[in-house]
């Protein structure tokens, strides 16, 4: 039986200009209220871009991607699923940063994420730059390293820059791999492209047996047959799905703090979550939408518009 409690707003029921802004119009049930222990996955806020290393604004992701949530209905019009109907959904809020403390900001979301994993809710996030995805990693990979299907113009493999132990957006996935949050040989990044500073991350990627799929290979071969590989590498086993909007052309999504040209149009963008069909999810996240660089809210319209694809996936 559907559960109304947990089912979105109807834009035939109010205006989806009207009311307060939650994740696709979900019912917010921040913890402590009386439905939180019926949340099956928990949609959550990061708003935090201290690891950004260039252009900041990551941090307002959260809210325009809350706010261009409200177009999104409850039935996908590809394939016809109605994720609400099929997993309890809930705007959970935002997990609170530390604006002018990145290693405490860091322990904060480790421990908010690792309550929701005791409490069984599974998150689908939204950045927050990359370096968010560490400390989800590290609050629910706690029954051992999971796979990861990375959608991404950069591989995020680099090693802590200015030669010290500063972490970024640029190196979440190498300390997840050393940590033993992710098993690298279960690790998939999709659509790599633009200039490099070194070889540094490939190299890393190929010691440890992560499989990189350039851009060039990634048009040459198809979609379709790209993301088959794709699950027979994540396999059934649980896995995390990391979507950095820069991964898409950014004519499509400027709206983001490091974008590389030659990337996927939006289709391709949506087509490569629907082909995820089948893993098995235990969190996911997209990030990098940086609202002060976008043109029209085209790039949260297009993030909020993903988040919604992965629900599907993760519901399903």
């Amino acid at each position: 039986m559907v559960d109304k409690f947990f089912q979105p707003i109807s834009g035939m029921e109010l205006p989806r200009f009207a009311g307060i802004a939650t994740f696709m119009r979900l019912p917010y049930v921040p913890e402590g209220h009386p439905r939180a222990g019926d949340v099956q996955i928990g949609l959550v806020g990061l708003p935090w871009d201290g690891g950004t290393t260039n252009r900041p604004g990551p941090r307002h992701g959260p809210r325009a991607l809350r706010d261009a949530s409200t177009m999104i209905r409850a039935q996908n019009g590809a394939t016809g699923f109605r994720p609400f109907e099929k997993a309890n959904c809930a705007d959970l809020g935002d997990a609170g940063p530390n604006p002018v403390d990145g290693p405490d900001t860091l322990a904060r979301f480790e421990t908010y994420f690792a309550a929701l994993h005791a409490r069984g809710i599974r998150p689908l996030s939204a950045g927050g730059d990359h370096l968010c995805t560490l400390p989800v990693l590290r609050g629910i990979a706690k029954g051992g390293p999971l796979g990861l299907v990375h959608f991404d113009s950069h591989t995020d493999l680099y090693p802590a820059y200015f030669g010290g132990k500063t972490l970024t957006h640029g190196n979440p996935f190498r300390n997840a791999v050393e940590e033993g949050l992710l098993d690298p040989k279960r690790m998939i990044q999709i659509g790599i492209r633009g200039t490099t500073y070194d070889n540094i991350d490939t190299d890393f990627a190929k010691a440890n047996g992560i499989r990189i799929v350039r851009i060039e290979e990634l048009f040459a071969r198809g979609i379709p047959d790209v993301m088959a590989e794709a699950r027979e590498i994540v396999g059934t086993a649980p896995a995390y799905l990391s979507y950095d909007i820069d991964f898409v052309d950014p004519a499509v999504a400027p709206g983001t703090g490091t974008p590389e040209w030659g990337g996927p149009n939006a289709f391709q963008a949506i087509e490569v979550v629907r082909e995820c069909r089948g893993m098995t999810l235990a969190g996911a996240d997209m990030v990098e939408v940086s609202p002060p660089v976008d043109i029209n809210g085209q790039t949260a319209w297009l993030g909020a518009s993903l988040m919604f694809e992965i629900l599907c996936v993760m519901a399903a």
